[in-house]
């Protein structure tokens, strides 16, 4: 599989930002790529019990226990049956003074794309298809748009707190 080039960290203007884009069903989506440590295929992913349906389970990334969350389910939509374009995009946050480890299950990861201040507009009231809680902005192209998450708000504490006990179990 051939996926785009990702850095760790951005090295642009604060008006022009660079978003790593992909879909969860028909629906673009776009993290800032300074959250992007990298993007691998869908694997082996060790079922943990007694977690929400939108987190799949956990995964051996080189020797790190990595919690994997389903985007479309943690959207209202049915979890994710897996196809030759499904990736894990795997995130880093810094949570409570340190850095969390999370893939993030999509659809197909697309581009990285420069994204200017000026293209991004507010989050609709309503119509995106997942709760407006979960959109940082939306930014327009010649395609029409693509919803930029706020992945904190997607990941919520609770989530966050069943993640950390998922990796507590996996040990």
């Amino acid at each position: 599989m051939n996926f785009p080039q990702v850095s760790g960290a951005a090295s642009t203007a604060p008006a022009d930002i660079q978003h790593l884009s992909f879909r969860v069903r028909q629906a673009r989506y776009a993290l800032p790529i300074e959250l992007v440590r990298e993007i691998i295929e869908y694997g082996q992913i060790t079922g943990v019990p007694m977690m929400p349906a939108c987190i799949h389970g956990v995964i051996n990334l080189r020797g790190n226990v990595v919690p994997v969350l389903d985007l479309a389910a943690r959207f209202g939509m049915e979890r994710t049956v897996p196809s030759k374009r499904t990736c894990i995009v795997i995130i880093e946050l810094d949570l409570n003074d340190a850095l969390q480890r999370i893939g993030l299950v999509v659809d197909a990861v697309d581009a990285v794309l420069d994204i200017q201040a000026a293209d991004v507009e507010p989050a609709p009231g309503f119509g995106a298809g997942i709760r407006t809680e979960f959109i940082a902005g939306m930014a327009r192209d010649e395609r029409g748009f693509t919803i930029i998450l706020d992945v904190r708000k997607v990941l919520s504490l609770d989530d966050i707190l069943q993640i950390s006990q998922a990796m507590a179990q996996a040990s």
